[in-house]
């Protein structure tokens, strides 16, 4: 059979793999503060103007999150009035903006190299413009792959987009790891004492390795916004606006001639959908949705992400950009399992199975963080913890919250968890380090115990949840949930 009669799936692989760099992009950005947060922390507590406190570095680290709550409640207004590909251009754009920005936040207004709360203003401002892209991407990618998809494959490209966030995470813990090269991480002790108390080795990731961590973004930032030019608009946007014979032309290249015709004819019959109020089938419908986003952020698997070489640095490994690493690769494969098991073992087994595997490994931290001679044991116990989230909670919380709701409540809905998402990833990732570092006398380790086993108690909870509440979801059609939702009000 010719290509025109079957479709061109080079050229489906091709915009596929320009839109799944969006979610490369949404892991790279999120995950960069992991190498940068200490240099970054070091360079804010030489200010003479303010006290640059824990809960100040908290709120710094996290404050990209409040740029994802802010793209992620955009992102549907946009893609309807600008399109997909517009909208993914600006997210790419802001990508760009936030890397060169959070890189140098002097650039225009203040003397390079000195810390004042003027410049960590600007440079959170840099953070949360990044955190609008992160939000726009998170929403837009994967609505692009699957407008422009073959049915039959849909479900397996839009789960690539978890992989490639994932990924991203990786690739930015290889790069940090390469930048920082024969230099270290400043060590808390040293910090606020002035620079020429720190370390020799240290001095440089304080004054300049930051930076670069940063600045690196934008490479792949540049190179999204400029190939996302080069693909086409998705048929169903452009149906929308009345541009079926673009839409037809799109079609047949990715479908073939002879199967364009019927699916731009039902993409038309769809374009109007019933409309119902939010709670239609009931608030339980819309508590599942949001308690799976606040479960997939409160079990606190970004505190872990943002800040592993903190983490593994605190018990005292030598290299602990070697360790992320490793963690990172662990991640990725964890994330395969998910992809090839989530059809045949279905939703809830994962999860739950996540959740039991989560609570072991941060009850594992909680008991050995600090413990002479058990180091390795803690190490297990985070590579378990991040392991278990990346089999279920990470990959399957999208797909339900894709799948949960009725059509005729889907956007709105979305939009609800979605948000709730972000707000919670806030609360844990600037939560995080004043927690861990709580001591109820001078020298205990309260605050780590305390913090991964308060962790580990939300995952038993998580579970519960799961077990009792969440519906099976596993080779359902869209209209079993319908009545699935309508039967449980």
């Amino acid at each position: 059979m010719s290509q025109t009669e079957n479709g061109s799936k080079s050229y489906l692989i091709s915009i596929v793999m320009v839109a799944v760099l969006g979610g490369l992009l949404f892991g790279y950005d999120t995950a960069v503060i992991s190498g940068a947060e200490k240099g970054l922390q070091a360079f804010f507590m030489e200010a003479k103007d303010f006290a640059y406190t824990d809960g100040w570095h908290g709120f710094t680290s996290a404050s990209a999150l409040i740029g994802c709550i802010i793209g992620s409640a955009l992102s549907g207004f946009l893609a309807t009035n600008l399109g997909r590909k517009r909208s993914l251009i600006i997210a790419g754009l802001l990508f760009f903006v936030s890397a060169l920005g959070s890189m140098t936040p002097e650039f225009l207004f203040f003397t390079y190299g000195e810390p004042t709360f003027s410049l960590l203003i600007m440079f959170n401002i840099y953070r949360v413009i990044g955190g609008i892209g992160v939000g726009l991407a998170s929403a837009i990618c994967p609505m692009y792959i699957g407008e422009v998809a073959p049915s039959n494959i849909r479900g397996m490209l839009v789960s690539w987009n978890q992989f490639a966030i994932i990924f991203g995470q990786l690739v930015v813990y290889f790069v940090n790891f390469f930048i920082l090269g024969d230099h270290i991480q400043p060590l808390v002790e040293e910090m606020g004492k002035g620079i020429a108390n720190i370390t020799p080795a240290a001095q440089w990731t304080v004054i300049t390795g930051w930076r670069y961590m940063f600045g690196s973004e934008a490479v792949p930032a540049g190179l999204f916004a400029l190939l996302i030019c080069f693909v086409p608009e998705t048929p169903r946007y452009l149906v929308s606006i009345g541009r079926d014979d673009v839409a037809s032309r799109i079609l047949a290249k990715i479908n073939g001639e002879s199967k364009a015709a019927k699916i731009l004819q039902d993409i038309k019959d769809t374009m109007v959908v019933k409309t119902e109020k939010l709670m239609t089938y009931g608030a339980m419908c819309i508590f599942v949705g949001i308690m799976l986003s606040v479960f997939q952020q409160a079990v606190g698997i970004n505190a872990v992400l943002y800040y592993a070489p903190r983490i593994f640095g605190d018990m005292g490994m030598e290299n602990p950009m070697v360790i992320t690493v490793f963690m990172g690769v662990v991640n990725i494969l964890f994330t395969l399992v998910a992809i090839f098991t989530v059809e045949k073992w279905g939703r809830k087994p994962l999860l739950i199975w996540g959740s039991v595997g989560m609570a072991i490994g941060a009850f594992g931290v909680a008991v050995t963080f600090g413990a002479e001679g058990l180091e390795f044991v803690t190490a297990a116990s985070i590579m378990v913890y991040a392991a278990s989230f990346m089999f279920s909670w990470g990959p399957i919380t999208w797909v339900l919250i894709a799948e949960i709701f009725p059509n005729t409540i889907r956007g709105g809905a979305v939009a609800i968890a979605v948000a709730f998402q972000w707000i919670f990833n806030f609360i844990v990732s600037s939560t995080f380090v004043p927690m861990f570092n709580m001591h109820l006398s001078e020298g205990d380790d309260f605050g780590h115990w305390f913090t991964y086993g308060l962790y580990g108690l939300i995952c038993l909870l998580a579970a519960v949840f799961v077990w009792k509440l969440v519906p099976e979801t596993k080779g359902k059609t869209l209209e079993d949930m319908t009545a699935m939702w309508k039967n449980r009000k």
